[in-house]
């Protein structure tokens, strides 16, 4: 489903709507009769058929923008208050539609500003507003809710507790923990952020901040995106931080969230930022969004993440003296990647999940090869030795295996990272360095702001190499045994032992062939 921003000119008002919907009902009263009986059965959980997360998102409209506002009490156990203000257009006539939400209690819920019914099913709230609403219409739903920092042992991230505060970490399916919405990442849509927080605190969110308000010991932050954004992308920071501003490639807008006590051995860090985001628009093109910038969070997450603009790093790893400095640059710049490998270009499924990790650890290894002589080929060489292993663990590069229990995230296994670099690395081998780089560069302008699945990339690098490569894309995305590598038949995979336990269960566990999770040594690892 591709998402744009709708221009305000074309957006009917509530009052005209509600009437027309009016109008439409009395005039088809038998209409009506039928959706009222379909209104009184059983509200069900719905979703949009992802092959790795059936129940994720929600048929029947495409949200245009979240406006999102907190308020935080200054502890980070206690719920939030917020509301969530969702406008969207109805792709066809609902009764009812589905949000996605969990881990909060709703209080109430409007529909273009009459109050609605609703009810939970699974992790769906279920809203049924006074009138059906017609396919095409322009609608408004506000739910008041809150929004539970506190640890669900049976969910993994949503709110992360830091030291002094809150972060997000969505990714994959946890933005609903948060908020109610469409949550998977073919629904993308423009965000507004609000929050409040007493004075001492500061929140940062996604996007350009756009106002601060101080009133009776409560300050209120707002923020809002320039580009759509897939909901496990939103990212929000409370805490006793400071923000430091800097300038990019172009002008580009920095600016880094540091807690406050460690910003002095943080700053460094920072100031590599510039050359990292020049380096990446070499190799792909102009940095794709309005702001960049490094959250470094006082938590425990064992991962990074690239939310939208303002990506998420654990303190430890630029302050813990085992990581060397090599090894640190090459994960930001992994991380810096997503913001066009994932964030602009957005998987369209979460089976297209080796897009996003295997472009961003492909130019993780290539800027380590050009920056510290740490070779891509050498690296490439040791991914496919396991590469028959991980494909064995967690399924082929574009068909991973399903999510283990109790542990959504697990779709993040070697065979998405390394395993999927190494697609990447055999088709520049196939077609050559040139026509590679033009696809790479291609890729993220054709499809900026955009969704994108698997089909679309084997389409692009067929239409540039001048030449059919859907049976090479065949046997590297979806074969269960590793193709032989172009330019290299003595490179050998090595066979599954059938016993051997393999890492990369969860995003960012210390896994071997997954340059987003620290702890164990491995390919790239220190």
């Amino acid at each position: 489903m591709l998402l744009t921003s709708r221009a305000t000119s074309l957006v009917p008002s509530r009052a005209g709507a509600s009437r027309a919907r009016r109008l439409k009902a009395a005039l088809l009263a038998s209409a009506v009769s039928v959706c009222l009986v379909a209104a009184s059965a059983p509200p069900t959980p719905l979703g949009v058929g992802d092959r790795l997360f059936p129940h994720l998102g929600n048929p029947g409209y495409d949200v245009a923008a979240y406006d999102l506002s907190f308020s935080y009490t200054g502890s980070n156990r206690k719920p939030l208050q917020a509301v969530t203000t969702i406008d969207a257009w109805t792709t066809e006539s609902l009764d009812r539609l589905n949000l996605d939400f969990a881990h909060g209690e709703v209080e109430s819920v409007e529909v273009d500003g009459e109050p609605a019914d609703f009810a939970t099913a699974g992790e769906d709230l279920v809203v049924t507003p006074a009138e059906p609403l017609d396919e095409g219409d322009w609608t408004r739903i506000t739910v008041r809710h809150t929004s539970d920092p506190v640890y669900d042992e049976k969910r993994e991230g949503g709110w992360v507790r830091t030291s002094d505060g809150l972060a997000m970490a969505n990714q994959a399916d946890v933005a609903h923990l948060v908020f109610p919405c469409n949550d998977h990442p073919s629904d993308k849509a423009m965000f507004t952020i609000r929050v409040s927080a007493p004075d001492g605190y500061t929140a940062v969110a996604n996007g350009l901040q756009t106002g601060v308000d101080r009133a009776r010991g409560t300050t209120t932050w707002t923020y809002r995106t320039r580009h759509p954004m897939a909901t496990e992308l939103a990212q929000v920071s409370i805490g006793r931080s400071t923000v430091l501003h800097g300038t990019g490639p172009h002008d580009l807008p920095l600016r880094d969230v540091v807690p406050t006590e460690h910003r002095e051995a943080l700053e460094p860090w920072l100031e590599k930022t510039p050359g990292h985001i020049a380096w990446m628009e070499e190799k792909v093109g102009r940095y794709p969004f309005e702001t960049y910038g490094l959250l470094m969070a006082d938590a425990s997450t064992g991962f990074e993440l690239e939310t939208q603009t303002l990506s998420l790093f654990e303190r430890d790893l630029f302050t813990e003296p085992a990581y060397p400095k090599w090894y640190v640059e090459s994960i930001m710049v992994h991380e810096l990647a997503h913001q066009w490998f994932g964030d602009s270009v957005t998987p369209r499924t979460w089976s297209d999940l080796w897009l996003n990790e295997g472009h961003a650890t492909w130019y993780e290894a290539l800027y380590a090869e050009e920056t510290a002589d740490r070779p891509l080929e050498a690296r490439m060489k040791a991914a496919y030795g396991a590469s028959d292993r991980w494909r064995a663990s967690g399924g082929p590069p574009a068909a991973p295996k399903e999510p283990l229990p109790g542990s959504k995230i697990s779709i993040f296994r070697p065979n998405v990272y390394d395993g999927a670099a190494l697609v990447l690395f055999a088709l520049r081998q196939e077609i050559g360095r040139s026509a590679f780089e033009r696809l790479e560069r291609t890729w993220v302008t054709v499809h900026k702001d955009r969704t994108a699945g698997t089909a679309d990339f084997v389409d692009l690098a067929s239409e540039i190499s001048g030449r059919d490569l859907g049976s090479f894309f065949q046997d590297w995305l979806y074969a269960e045994k590793t193709p032989p590598m172009p330019g290299h038949p003595d490179w050998k995979s090595a066979a599954p032992t059938g016993t051997r336990k393999q890492p990369g269960i969860r995003k960012g566990g210390g896994t071997v062939g997954n340059p987003e999770a620290r702890g164990q040594s491995g390919i790239g690892n220190p």
